[in-house]
């Protein structure tokens, strides 16, 4: 019994030094990608492994541009559509979440999200899809370091650079050249809607457009002129 129970002991302390050491793996990015652009992302690792199943030579679209070369109009979109709270919540918005977890409940299902701009970041940066408590706390962690050591100009800059807006699509300056032709800076405020309301489900709606993601895109360019941005 002794001998099971110093293996139990063990092997607890091990995971536990394997979690910080994981944890402090994480802040080292966080902290470098504070002054250095990510050159790839959790998400962008697995689209590319994805596309090469069926194509061994598929590269990502993925060009990134410092903040000021983004259009404000996309600036204030992506906001008014994913996180209108966000220069002023410190990473969570508990309210949303509130809301999100009722709506859930009346539809008996999982139709609604409620993470704001910085926990998709840290999402999109270091973990998978997937859904789980595991992940979904791990996901917090990260954020909370986000939003400890950057700036909301910082997050904002990253999270238009890196996100997901199409099947190998990443950031707003290849989404801009894909759909549009034009650099991201160019992006007029309707152009900026369309695509910030893609963003839930960019690959799915990359290749239909649904009338109710038009109306959508109606309301989010109605509320963009009130859409605070660093």
């Amino acid at each position: 019994m002794r001998t099971v129970a110093r293996l139990i002991k063990r092997t607890l302390i091990a995971l536990v030094l394997f979690v910080l050491a994981y944890q402090v793996w994480l802040l080292g990015h966080v902290l470098w990608w504070k002054w250095v652009p990510p050159s790839t992302t959790s998400f962008m690792s697995l689209r590319q492994s994805e596309l090469r199943e069926k194509n061994p030579g598929a590269q990502l679209q993925y060009i990134w541009v410092p903040y000021g070369h983004i259009s404000v109009h996309l600036k204030r979109a992506v906001v008014a559509a994913e996180d209108d709270k966000f220069v002023d919540h410190e990473g969570f918005d508990w309210e949303g979440m509130q809301k999100a977890l009722e709506k859930n409940q009346r539809k008996g299902k999982s139709v609604a999200g409620g993470s704001t701009i910085s926990q998709q970041l840290a999402k999109n940066l270091f973990l998978s899809p997937s859904r789980s408590y595991v992940r979904k706390a791990q996901e917090a962690i990260i954020t909370v370091m986000i939003e400890t050591f950057w700036d909301k100009r910082r997050i904002l800059e990253v999270y238009l650079n890196v996100v997901e807006w199409g099947n190998g699509i990443f950031g707003a300056e290849a989404a801009a050249r894909h759909y549009y032709n034009i650099p991201a800076a160019q992006l007029n405020a309707n152009q900026a809607a369309h695509i910030a309301v893609m963003l839930p489900n960019p690959r799915k709606f990359e290749k239909t457009y649904p009338s109710r993601l038009i109306a959508h895109s109606g309301r989010v360019l109605a509320r963009m002129a009130y859409a605070e941005v660093p």
